[in-house]
């Protein structure tokens, strides 16, 4: 591919809010919209099969935000948030969809996020945070698809013993109260310290797996923060995007990078006391306003060593999705920063491309001149590459939304 922006043609486009591309063996495209209804966009996620400027609608009503599409086996994979989450099977020679796991952990920061179909069959898929690290804040009422406390509490992938780390805030609920906050506990509740909980499935921050049918629910990887993008690469890997903690709440974390894993078994990623194998403690990683976090959990010493990531990429720059591209290079999405709801002040980053090669996991980034928020990638039977827009979405603070129905769509470029 060129050094230089690529240049973008567009391909269909009058989208809210579309969050996930896939092509079928036919070289057919699949593209879903989140269902999020910012700006007075219709509720209820979708999803479209799109050919030549036309469009024809396959599904409705889906649960918000629908997070991604995979296809195995003659069907479409969707993996919806929302509480609950749910993945289901929607056949692509018609027919409506039918659930292949529900009631996975919903409703908090982060959700129920793309699937992938493994070389050895099974399913694979991610699970967000309920809390941006560990502990239920005010941060919750800021956010624009979330706006709610209290709200679900975080699941443990590991059995882990916590500290008595406590957050004092302002209570909504009680006018004029205070509210004390521990890690892994609902707002308003410390657990004392020494309290131990054990490992659970469906849990949240992780990478989980079943057979195509749902059954036979294994964890396979715990603290990843938001690994909303997952790829398989031909050697068999599993890599995942890594979104970053966020300079806010009553835990905030500062300057936090987003990351590239490879995802192996057993493996605990760090969250919600490590980023990138780095304490959350360190100095580099000085929150902009609150009290530096410390560690809530007391059991490091029995849980597997934090992973180290192949790269990292900006804070805030939002790493999503990503394709292998038809010259074996790696092109990842960045949604971009949503300042100021992941920090105070700051730059801007993101809203871009970043192109990685896997032989040594340097990588550049390339701007993507027209688009707001690119969210998905995908390599086309063509030889191009398709790009995913989001759509303009901006946050304001105090939970202020500047966004516009219908600025979404699919874009593509030679490569």
């Amino acid at each position: 591919m060129s050094t230089t922006s690529p240049a973008l043609e567009p391909y269909g486009t009058g989208f809210d809010f579309p969050t996930s591309l896939a092509f079928d063996d036919a070289g057919r495209l699949y593209l879903a919209e989140s269902g999020l209804p910012f700006g007075g966009a219709a509720p209820g996620g979708r999803v479209w099969r799109v050919q030549g400027g036309r469009r024809e609608l396959l599904a409705k009503n889906l649960r918000a935000p629908v997070n991604g599409l995979a296809v195995h086996d003659n069907a479409l994979y969707l993996s919806e948030g929302g509480r609950f989450g749910r993945i289901s099977r929607l056949p692509l020679d018609g027919g409506s969809p039918r659930t292949v796991l529900d009631d996975l952990p919903g409703g908090g920061n982060y959700q129920t996020n793309m699937c992938a179909f493994g070389p050895d069959g099974r399913l694979y898929f991610s699970q967000g945070a309920a809390t941006n690290t560990g502990i239920i804040g005010l941060d919750a009422l800021d956010i624009s698809w979330l706006r709610q406390l209290p709200h679900p509490l975080d699941i443990p992938g590991h059995a882990i013993e916590l500290r008595e780390v406590a957050a004092e805030t302002e209570d909504p609920r009680q006018d004029g109260q205070r509210a004390v906050t521990g890690p892994f506990a609902p707002f308003g509740t410390v657990h004392p310290a020494g309290t131990r909980l054990p490992a659970a499935l469906p849990c949240t921050s992780a990478v989980m797996s079943c057979r195509p049918d749902g059954s036979d629910l294994r964890l396979v990887a715990w603290g990843l923060r938001n690994a909303y993008g997952l790829l398989f690469l031909p050697d068999g890997r599993l890599l995942a995007t890594d979104q970053g903690a966020d300079d806010r709440g009553s835990r905030p974390v500062g300057q936090a990078p987003e990351l590239l894993y490879e995802v192996r078994h057993g493996a605990w990623y760090g969250w919600p006391d490590f980023i990138g194998g780095i304490p959350v403690d360190d100095p580099r990683h000085a929150p902009g306003t609150g009290t530096p976090p410390e560690f809530v959990l007391a059991n490091h010493h029995e849980l597997p060593r934090p992973e180290q990531p192949l790269l990292a990429f900006a804070p805030h720059s939002a790493a999503v999705k990503m394709t292998l591209a038809p010259d074996g290079l790696l092109v990842v999405a960045l949604f971009g920063d949503e300042i100021p709801l992941t920090a105070p002040s700051g730059p801007r980053s993101g809203r871009a491309l970043a192109v990685v090669d896997p032989r040594d996991w340097s990588h550049t980034v390339r701007s993507t001149p027209g688009l707001a928020r690119p969210i998905d990638v995908a390599s086309g039977p063509d030889g191009q590459l398709y790009v995913l827009d989001f759509g303009h979405f901006e946050p304001g603070a105090g939970g202020r939304l500047d966004a516009t129905p219908g600025s979404g769509g699919v874009w593509r470029t030679p490569w």
